[in-house]
């Protein structure tokens, strides 16, 4: 089931940190100190890897999932060893 925005402003720290699953790999970590962390969990030449995608309230749930989406392009990218260019990393860091 996708993540609501309200999920987000409600998730309360605990002792440990925790993870509140959006969708396709997209899931905020909360941390014991509060602070609120999106990430996108993808598998890379058969290694599991996170992406960090910002910082929850200044990083939305509408701007996480179109930094996922930009992202899944780029890891189909033509040729996994060919560097994109500047500019999409540029993108995905706005």
């Amino acid at each position: 089931m996708p993540l609501k925005d309200t999920n987000c402003r409600n998730a309360n720290p605990q002792d440990k940190p925790y993870r509140l699953y959006d969708e396709q790999g997209l899931y905020l970590e909360v941390q014991p100190n509060g602070g609120r962390y999106w990430r996108l969990k993808y598998r890379f030449l058969g290694k599991e890897k996170r992406l960090a995608l910002g910082v929850y309230p200044e990083v939305g749930l509408q701007e996480s999932r179109r930094k996922r989406n930009d992202a899944r392009i780029l890891f189909r990218w033509p040729s996994a060893f060919a560097a994109p260019p500047p500019a999409f990393w540029a993108q995905l860091s706005e």
